[in-house]
């Protein structure tokens, strides 16, 4: 984990910042359009550095938690700049973008990190307990949040009416506080590394780099729903063009805002840190449900059309499966090559489905 500012990201998101003064409300060429989506990715990538910054100066497991809630707000962030731009899908955005992110961490990042890890010493080793708790709110918020909406009579499928929707909402977010007690307050040893604590031999950030790296990961965040918002049409028409469904724009906003993250998680599971790798993979999908879903649930007394959570009936299978597969792959506390390749298929097949349902 790096604990030193780096240049580029100290200079990306003030420049972002600029950048997005100047183009907004305008059309732009392609040209400047490039440069744009460009300082898009460098604000991910920058938010994620200084996040990772001043988790290490927290310390773990509140440092994934930094890392997880800083991708959802830029997750949320996407999901409302795209849903206000209107057009159609945007019904279904939220779903399938939350179910993306969900199916991308417990399977593409969980699975990715327990190869890096097993390819290195054979046998992945991490804390069941911690794992099995934060995979058992996953699979509830999933649930409760996409599954049911899919299954309820008082509105028309997959709908969910005002008082349900509140409902998901307060649930979600109430879970999703309990997680983070559990996590690092009554709990916290059972999301710590089973090996002692990472980063031993790493410099320890200063609390004035800690600081400066807290305002530009504001500014960083800023940055990237904003210009979001700007790319926003180029998004949707590219996914059109390229002959894809419009659930795909789901698809792409959750490989966006999840790539660095999947870099942190590869990075530690590289060092044997494999819990640090799953804290961040199935806190990524907590935070994805436990925040998106009020966000959304407030956002659409604004919003105009209908908002549709429920899962289709391919989703709900490949929701089942991974959490069957997940529960198997946690229980032992070890994880070998297979259960890897299990996640990975899981991943590869949700991938192929939503491009070609």
């Amino acid at each position: 984990m790096r604990t030193t500012l780096n240049r580029s990201a100290v200079v990306l998101p003030p420049l972002a910042l600029g950048v997005l003064i100047a183009v907004w409300g305008r059309r732009l060429p392609l040209p400047v359009e490039v440069v744009v989506v460009a300082l898009l990715a460098g604000s991910v990538l920058a938010a994620v550095h200084h996040a990772e910054i001043v988790a290490h100066r927290v310390g773990e497991p509140f440092g994934s938690l930094i890392l997880a809630v800083s991708v959802t707000v830029i997750e949320v962030g996407l999901i409302l700049t795209l849903m206000l731009s209107g057009g159609s899908g945007t019904a279904t955005l939220a779903r399938d973008t939350v179910f993306a992110a969900v199916m991308i961490t417990c399977n593409g990042i969980a699975g990715l990190s327990l190869l890096v890890a097993v390819l290195r010493t054979h046998v992945a080793v991490f804390n069941a307990e911690g794992t099995g708790a934060a995979l058992a709110a996953v699979i509830t918020l999933a649930t409760l949040s996409m599954v049911l909406p899919t299954f309820t009579i008082s509105a028309p499928t997959p709908q969910f009416t005002g008082p349900q929707l509140a409902f998901a909402a307060v649930a979600s977010l109430t879970l999703y506080t309990l997680f983070v007690i559990v996590q690092n307050v009554r709990h916290r040893e059972s999301f710590m590394p089973v090996d002692g604590p990472a980063e031993e031999h790493a410099e320890f950030p200063s609390g004035r780099q800690a600081f400066t790296s807290l305002l530009l990961l504001l500014a960083a965040l800023i940055s990237v729903v904003g210009l979001a918002k700007v790319e926003s049409g180029t998004i949707e028409t590219g996914v059109a063009r390229v002959g894809l469904p419009h659930s795909f724009v789901g698809v792409v906003i959750a490989v966006l805002i999840l790539l660095p993250e999947t870099l942190a998680a590869v990075r530690n599971a590289r060092r044997d840190q494999v819990q640090i790798s799953l804290n961040l993979a199935f806190g990524s999908a907590i935070a994805s449900i436990g925040l998106t879903i009020p966000a959304i649930a407030v956002a659409s007394i604004w919003l105009e059309g209908p908002l549709h959570l429920g899962l289709g009936a391919t989703q709900i299978v490949l929701l089942a499966l991974t959490a069957g597969v997940g529960i198997l792959t946690v229980m032992p506390g070890r994880a070998t090559l297979l259960q890897a390749a299990v996640h990975l298929s899981i991943c590869a097949a949700f991938l192929f489905l939503a491009a070609s349902p």
